[in-house]
């Protein structure tokens, strides 16, 4: 059955060292987008304490001092997940330590669309 993995990076800084491990592991595709946790939405004074109704143009545009990027991708049916959540703790360390990320996995009943990532070369 195919499956969806999903990976919560806490450090923007190590998605280059990700998508190569998981292009090396196989992943035919990745789509990547900014996220954010718990943690950005709580300050002092608790949730939303000084969060304005309509945010100035200002803080729109600062940029968040720590981003989280949430990655994620579907693999095949027989897809080595094990050997990919290894390269990815080889990249990011071990994900049970604190303030590193979270990587679930899902299965998918029905999918369309899924590529197996082409080589190049002769013949390809």
């Amino acid at each position: 059955m195919p499956e969806l993995i999903v990976l919560v990076l806490d450090s923007s800084d190590q998605i280059p060292g990700v998508l190569e491990a998981w292009i090396a592991a196989g992943v035919s595709g990745v789509t990547s987008i900014d996220s954010s946790g718990l943690g950005h939405h709580i300050n002092e004074k608790g949730f939303g304490g000084d969060l304005p109704l309509i945010p100035s143009l200002a803080s729109l545009l600062r940029p968040r001092e720590d981003p989280s990027r949430t990655l994620f991708t579907v693999v095949p049916d027989g897809f080595d997940v094990e050997g990919l959540i290894a390269a990815t703790e080889a990249v990011t360390g071990s994900l049970d330590e604190p303030d590193t990320g979270i990587l679930f996995v899902l299965p998918i009943t029905r999918v369309r669309g899924l590529h197996r990532r082409r080589t190049t070369g002769a013949g390809a």
